[in-house]
């Protein structure tokens, strides 16, 4: 089980209280019915390392690359695969701060709240190629 520590605990010692998350392991942080958890980006990375995306892209007939993202439905098309691909990862950022921005409606939608993770995995990447290193890309 995961510690459990009061928020006056924690808000007394919390210099200590981050280096403990960022070192050693998550917990939670109780403040009378409420909980959080609170965990090190690291730990944050281990977890979400499974939301990646799957490209299915095709080749047009005028030569140019038509693609969409299976996880979340973000469709493309560029002028080589490359290209496809930064269009999607732009896509992909924009797409993440729209569905923070307005968390509260993108979460509670029966059609995007499963993207969750998925946002949170593309928030966390440092660059655009950490996200694009997310993207599996297959010809259909």
């Amino acid at each position: 089980m995961l510690r459990v520590l009061n928020a006056t605990d924690v808000r007394n010692n919390w210099g200590q209280f981050i280096d403990d998350i960022v070192r050693e392991r998550p917990c939670l942080v109780k403040r009378s019915r409420d909980k959080i958890a609170a965990i090190s980006i690291d730990h944050l990375e281990e977890i979400l390392r499974a939301y990646r995306f799957t490209l299915e892209y095709a080749q047009e007939e005028d030569s140019s690359y038509s693609g969409s993202l299976v996880e979340i439905d973000l469709v493309a098309n560029a002028a080589s695969l490359a290209e496809l691909i930064d269009l999607l990862v732009e896509d992909l950022q924009d797409y993440a701060a729209e569905y923070m921005d307005d968390y509260e409606l993108y979460h509670r939608s029966p059609n995007r709240s499963a993207h969750f993770p998925y946002i949170l995995h593309v928030l966390i990447k440092s660059s655009k190629e950490a996200v694009r290193e997310m993207i599996d890309a297959q010809m259909v």
